[in-house]
Parts: C-alpha cells; sequence; structure tokens
C-alpha cells in the first residue's frame, strides 16, 4: 500500500473543504447601476449582502439618465436601479434588459428644502418661491434628462410656478449635487428626494410637493441582459428581503417590492 504524503493530505482537505463550501468557491462581483439618491440606503445593504452571500458589490451612483445611457453604450453592469421608469423602458426597448427580471422596487417623495433651520410652508399655487427665494438660486437635478429634476419641473408646472423661478434654477448632474448645493449653502433652496434630506443635516424640509403635481416616483430595478449568474438572483432577492426593506425604510422610502 502507497503511503500518502502529508502535503498530499493536506491538499486533499482543502480540495474536499472547497466541495463543502461552495459559497466560497462561487463568490462573484457584482456590479450595480444605480440612481444617487439610494446612495445612503445602498451603502448600508452593501455591507449586509457582502457578509451573507460572500458575493462583492461594486456599486456606481450617478443619475439615471447618465447610468442608462452608459448601459446603452456597453458599460460592463449586472444590475440596475433606477429613480425613474421611464429610463428602464429606454433600455427595455432597446433589448438591454432581461424581461422577466424587472420590477418596482421603492417609492419616494418630492420636497423643498433650505440651506439651514426655516419654518416649514405648505406647497401649492399660492406659494411665492421668488420671494422665498430672493437673489438666490433654487437648486435642481437637471431637469430634461434626470428624474428629480423632471419631477420637479413637473411639479412647478403644474402649480403654475415654473414660468417664474426657471430663470433662477441652477440644475445639477443628479439629485444629491442639487442637495449639496443647499447643503453648502451655494443655494438657499433647492427641489430633492425627501430621502435625500433625510441623509443631510445641514438642510431642512420646508413642505412636501403634492402627490398629484407629479407623476409617481417610482423606483425599477432590473437585471440586464448581458449576462445572467446566480449571484445576480442572490442580490434581486436580496433587495427584496427583510433587511433591504429595513435600511430603505431607515432612509425613507416606500417599499413597494414583496
Amino acid at each position: 500500500m502507497t503511503q500518502s504524503h502529508p502535503l498530499q493530505i493536506a491538499a486533499a482537505c482543502a480540495l474536499g473543504l472547497g466541495l463543502l463550501m461552495p459559497g466560497t468557491a462561487r463568490a462573484e462581483t457584482i456590479t450595480v447601476f444605480a440612481a444617487a439618491s439610494l446612495t445612503t440606503a445602498l451603502a448600508e445593504i452593501e455591507t449586509g449582502f457582502e457578509a451573507a452571500s460572500g458575493h462583492d458589490l461594486v456599486i456606481a451612483l450617478s443619475g439615471s439618465s447618465s447610468l442608462a445611457r452608459q448601459i446603452q453604450q456597453g458599460a460592463p453592469a449586472d444590475i440596475f436601479i433606477s429613480a425613474s421608469p421611464d429610463w428602464m423602458d429606454v433600455l427595455a426597448a432597446d433589448g438591454l434588459i432581461e424581461p422577466d427580471a424587472r420590477f418596482d422596487l421603492l417609492g419616494n417623495s418630492l420636497v423643498l428644502v433650505a440651506h439651514g433651520d426655516a419654518p416649514p410652508i405648505e406647497i401649492g399655487p399660492d406659494l411665492d418661491l421668488l420671494a422665498l427665494l430672493g437673489d438666490g438660486r433654487l437648486a435642481m437635478a437637471l431637469v430634461e434628462s434626470v428624474p428629480a429634476g423632471v419631477y420637479g419641473k413637473a411639479a412647478l408646472e403644474t402649480l403654475g410656478l415654473w414660468e417664474a423661478v426657471a430663470p433662477q434654477v441652477a440644475q445639477a448632474d443628479n439629485v444629491r449635487g442639487a442637495l449639496a448645493f443647499v447643503a453648502v449653502g451655494e443655494a438657499p433652496l433647492g427641489i430633492v428626494y425627501a430621502t435625500d434630506a433625510v441623509a443631510e443635516e445641514r438642510v431642512t424640509i420646508l413642505g412636501t410637493f403634492p402627490e398629484d403635481s407629479h407623476p409617481p416616483i417610482v423606483y425599477p430595478v432590473a437585471d440586464l441582459a448581458n449576462r445572467d449568474t446566480p449571484a445576480e438572483a442572490e442580490f434581486l432577492a436580496y433587495l427584496r428581503g427583510p433587511q433591504a426593506r429595513a435600511a430603505f425604510e431607515r432612509q425613507g422610502f416606500t417599499v413597494l417590492a414583496h
């Protein structure tokens, strides 16, 4: 009988452990493109998912319009979380998402924020927004392409306030950029999501825009069509689970997925 060398025994044990621990062997990197308004919640979700799954998340955050265009140009993303169904529809029309792996994840609301402390106001057609602005600027995300800006412009138009304030709008590439303008005092007021205001202690919510003043704010998520791995399915399931729900709700999101 041939005697096994200790190194051979060690190698065999290591191989056996690898077979018994498939999570280690199949650890993957998942690239997620996500709307900038998800920054704080996804930081918490990233930590929890990586600890639970052994996979590595790489999260790219920006305006949904910019991310969608990057995906159209072949950016190697696996999952897309948009702040607007419109941009997800664009990718779907291009055949860039898995048709059976899309669902509505979150809802949000739109608020007017101010730098520092300020008393609450009622937002409606009678709001004298120009008087509140004075010589200052109204910070918004890009009003023709970034969802927060599109929603904000729609709300102001519905209330009959857009034409008066349009010359004083300062546009940022994404909603967190608009929030930063207000947080550092470069703009006295801004229009952002309620969840952004929660994440920034240097701003105060003056009021919430009426729900019927703009289209419903819905965040769809989808698995992109460039590849299909078990890790992607695990992450999509995690987004529907209790840990992710708690993280989203702590930031003020309405969780739509079940």
